[in-house]
């Protein structure tokens, strides 16, 4: 292939690779085992060079060899009750998505449904089995299958896992070796209660970047939890470590395949020590990144869902929201509310909780499938005062962060005040 011998186009694709390769020290490329997933999922202005190579790859006849899953699309139309200004700004700014979406149904898209940050859960079913060899490059995605799956995936870039998936092939460095998987710092959680996962997902992040971390304590919390609630704890917890970081892996003790199978053997020599107790959790509430101008601006949207919330996890939110508003004898939410998850997560949950959702959309709860993120780099969502409890979302975009007891009270409130003396503090 790298001769030329299946084209012009796959000699490139073959030459690339190997060069990302060599770039990490890599001796060879290995097969992929794995599914494929794909982190670019928008049309974006600007990105016409990439357009450009994805119309020469389908020239020569280039497909993935299996069948791909790809990041959520950047709106949706469907759903979501824009306003003027986020129309212009979303057709200014995503002016390529209909030619795109043709591009990746002719490299192997896997279906119009296809489009997720967590196509890994049951509901896409786009699962990789441990020790499967994957070209992933989705943060949240990434730190996930190899964690938690025991998959092993480095942490690409957009287009290189692409071509690693039409090549059906990986350069081996980093997590895709033993010696990669190593960690290099354990993490002693002493709190006497859970703490929340996205909090201390971004504390642990700050603190190893992009190294590799062993966790003991989190065991006693975690086995307790039903298996759907531990996943998505972990879900989320992979998610802040990746973003407020560059964590591609963790280890949690007595919790995750490698950990439970290899122990604290998988502690690399010189490793570095760090315990996480309560005083060490509460003060991460504090950090705070807006201008001070917005610090007290009262919201106008909750984005809920970054990453995308599992079908067990919006059966819950929208039972919260509904729960609450009906507690305090109201109706309607009082900010624009936004739950983002994947296609067959909505699908199912209107199939399954038909009453639950026509309560939720009779409460003015949107149900979408699109990319908080994105929708986010819209100049008007960015410069309006947007609220998340994902750390994820938070440390990408404008938005601020607060706990979910304060964006739940935001969202059947939508007062502040009292918020901030209840939660201490946003971040």
């Amino acid at each position: 292939m790298l001769d030329g011998d299946s084209g012009e186009a796959m000699s490139k694709v073959m030459k690339t690779l190997v060069r990302y390769g060599e770039l990490f020290g890599a001796r060879r490329l290995v097969p992929l085992d794995g599914p494929t997933h794909v982190v670019t999922s928008m049309g974006m202005a600007g990105l016409e060079a990439a357009f450009d190579l994805l119309d020469t790859l389908i020239a020569a006849g280039a497909r993935t060899v299996e069948p791909f899953t790809v990041d959520p699309r950047p709106y949706d139309f469907d759903a979501v009750p824009y306003t003027d200004a986020e129309m212009r700004d979303i057709r200014a700014l995503y002016p390529h998505q209909d030619r795109y979406e043709a591009q990746l149904r002719a490299l192997g898209l896997k279906d119009e449904d296809a489009f997720s940050c967590t196509a890994y859960l049951p509901e896409t079913g786009n699962t990789p089995g441990e020790g499967d060899i994957l070209s992933w490059a989705e943060s949240s995605a990434v730190v996930f299958a190899n964690s938690v799956l025991g998959a092993r995936t480095n942490r690409n870039s957009g287009l290189i896992e692409l071509m690693g998936a039409i090549a059906g092939r990986a350069p081996e460095f980093g997590l895709l070796l033993d010696s990669g998987r190593l960690a290099t710092w354990q993490i002693d959680v002493r709190t006497t209660v859970l703490p929340p996962a996205t909090v201390l997902g971004s504390e642990i992040g700050r603190r190893v970047v992009e190294g590799v971390p062993y966790i003991t304590g989190l065991d006693r919390f975690l086995t307790d939890l039903p298996p759907a609630a531990a996943r998505d704890y972990l879900k989320d917890f992979g998610a802040a470590t990746a973003s407020s970081g560059a964590v591609g892996l963790f280890h949690i003790d007595k919790v995750t395949p490698e950990a439970i199978r290899l122990g604290t053997t998988l502690l690399a020599g010189g490793f570095a020590s760090a315990v996480i107790d309560d005083d060490t959790i509460v003060p991460t509430a504090g950090s705070e990144r807006v201008s001070e101008p917005r610090r007290n601006t009262e919201p106008e949207t909750a984005l809920i869902g970054c990453p995308h919330l599992s079908r067990e996890q919006l059966s819950m939110v929208v039972d919260s929201i509904v729960g609450s508003l009906e507690d305090n004898g109201k109706s309607h939410v009082s900010i624009r509310t936004i739950l983002s998850t994947a296609p067959h997560a909505v699908r199912a949950f209107r199939s399954e909780h038909p009453g639950k959702y026509e309560r939720a959309i009779a409460a003015g709860i949107t149900i979408s499938t699109f990319c908080p993120a994105l929708h986010m780099n819209c100049p008007s969502s960015a410069g309006a005062p947007v609220i998340t409890n994902s750390t994820k979302l938070r440390t990408y975009t404008t938005s601020r962060f607060f706990r979910d007891d304060v964006v739940l009270h935001r969202i059947v409130h939508g007062n502040g005040q009292a918020m901030e003396s209840a939660n201490g503090a946003t971040s």
